[in-house]
């Protein structure tokens, strides 16, 4: 069993605990601001910023209409309805950045992965399928770097359904802070921003009450897209999503946890390749 999973297993058995309850669930874990306990070492330390355990908008408690309660009836109402709103399990999403591609193309069919990039989108979906995880879906980017990287990892992972979605194309996502060295048309962002923030909103949210299991969604995508993803699924200033780099074929990891808490477990991953595979931008030269 994978790290991944042994960590789902303990975080789902600690929440499955509390279901029982609506009561003790509201409590004990809806209201943490009130009661969680706090380490030694934040006692008496102020945050410049909290984190909002809203930001998905499906915090329970934003989803069931404030009810008076007069009576214990009325109370019981409120948790039940409360608890049918809250999610029960994680859901895990891989980030993966294409291979390296031919960065002269013209126009966008072009853009061909190197022999290089098709060998880092080989490692990786190698290096997925040795994870041992059950993954729920691949999710690819129709550009054709996205797609050609996409398809070479799908023949390491032959059983997960695919679907392709244009909102994971690359694109300027905001202004970046500090400005970038070269000089941009703010129509660009104006364009590329909305959509970009539309794919985070359609992928990057807590599970639905239904949700029977955790879920595993890779996303094969693009450096900006998924930076600007890091930034706000960690609540980091979205401004800030060029102050990080991604190889191509990198694997970033996130978690989404049913209290609304997210977690990344790596970021920009390409340990499963060799040191003279590892690219970023340029196609490597010959000496």
């Amino acid at each position: 069993m994978s790290v991944f999973l042994r960590f789902q297993k303990w975080t789902v058995v600690g929440l499955g605990a509390l279901s029982g309850a609506a009561l003790f669930y509201y409590n004990a874990y809806g209201d943490c601001e009130s009661s969680c306990v706090q380490n030694s070492w934040t006692t008496n330390f102020t945050p410049s910023v909290k984190w909002d355990h809203n930001w998905d908008r499906r915090d329970p408690k934003s989803l069931v209409k404030p009810l008076k309660i007069n009576n214990e009836i009325d109370e019981n109402k409120y948790n039940e309805e409360f608890a049918a709103k809250r999610a029960k399990h994680i859901r895990h999403l891989v980030l993966i950045r294409h291979g390296q591609y031919n960065t002269a193309g013209k126009v966008d069919s072009e853009k061909v992965l190197t022999e290089l990039g098709r060998h880092q989108a080989e490692t990786t979906g190698k290096r997925l399928a040795e994870l041992d995880v059950s993954y729920s879906l691949i999710v690819r980017s129709t550009m054709t770097r996205a797609q050609e990287t996409s398809k070479i990892i799908e023949k390491s992972l032959p059983n997960v359904p695919t679907e392709d979605d244009s909102l994971l194309t690359e694109g300027a996502p905001i202004p970046p802070e500090p400005p970038i060295g070269n000089w941009m048309s703010e129509r660009y962002f104006y364009q590329d921003g909305p959509r970009i923030e539309a794919a985070f909103r359609k992928y990057f949210h807590r599970a639905d009450p239904k949700q029977e299991k955790d879920t595993v969604t890779i996303l094969v995508c693009h450096a900006n897209v998924i930076r600007y993803f890091v930034c706000r699924a960690l609540q980091f200033p979205p401004e800030a999503w060029m102050r990080m780099s991604l190889n191509h074929g990198s694997i970033t990891w996130l978690c989404i946890y049913p209290n609304g808490r997210v977690t990344m477990h790596c970021l920009g991953d390409t340990g499963h390749m060799l040191p003279q595979n590892i690219s970023y931008f340029q196609m490597r030269r010959k000496s």
